[in-house]
């Protein structure tokens, strides 16, 4: 999945002609399992040293770390609600579970400290009472001491799916957010 992605945004980004005019305009994001894709692009942008590629990298409720495998009871409701569904899904991304344990392709959470300040520009979308908060505050942190994070946008008293359903008056909100980084971030 990384590779596709990274593929497609590279592919853009170094057609000479397009390159030299709009290469900067270029932002990869993804919401939940597509943040977890987004995260991993910029793992393997940041391996490559081909993040100057893109200009903004937006993950949004990311799957980023193996948090689901730890304590449940040291969990918000959210987290351990789904821990049990979430490392079944790990299990089926993952080729071997236990020796890509701290590979940073698999998890981009745990990406060395030296690759995360090569990471491209990144604003992290979240939600108050996800199940991924946690996962998502610490990447956040990270990012900032690594110089990469713009900014930390938590959305309050919403839940993971809230967010992605347009329906819902949270998701209107989520929208216009996405809109406004956007247009702050990527246009200007």
């Amino acid at each position: 999945e990384f590779d596709m992605f990274i593929t497609s945004a590279a592919r853009l980004a170094r057609r000479k002609q397009w390159y030299q005019r709009r290469v900067r305009e270029i932002c990869i994001a993804g919401e939940s399992g597509g943040g977890y894709i987004c995260t991993g692009a910029c793992v393997m942008l940041a391996q490559n040293d081909e993040s100057h590629l893109i200009k903004l990298a937006m993950p949004a409720i990311p799957m980023v770390d193996d948090y689901a495998f730890s304590d449940p009871g040291a969990m918000t409701l959210e987290e351990r609600d789904s821990h049990t569904v979430m490392r079944q899904v790990w299990r089926m991304i993952a080729a071997d579970i236990d020796q890509q344990a701290d590979d940073p392709l698999l998890y981009p959470g745990k990406a060395s400290d030296e690759i995360m300040a090569k990471f491209p520009p990144t604003i992290l979308v979240e939600a108050e009472f996800d199940m991924f908060i946690t996962s998502a505050a610490r990447l956040a942190r990270r990012l900032r001491r690594a110089g990469r994070l713009l900014e930390f946008v938590v959305f309050p008293g919403v839940s993971h799916n809230a967010c992605l359903w347009p329906a819902f008056r949270m998701g209107e909100m989520f929208d216009g957010t996405i809109k406004k980084i956007i247009q702050e971030y990527l246009h200007n």
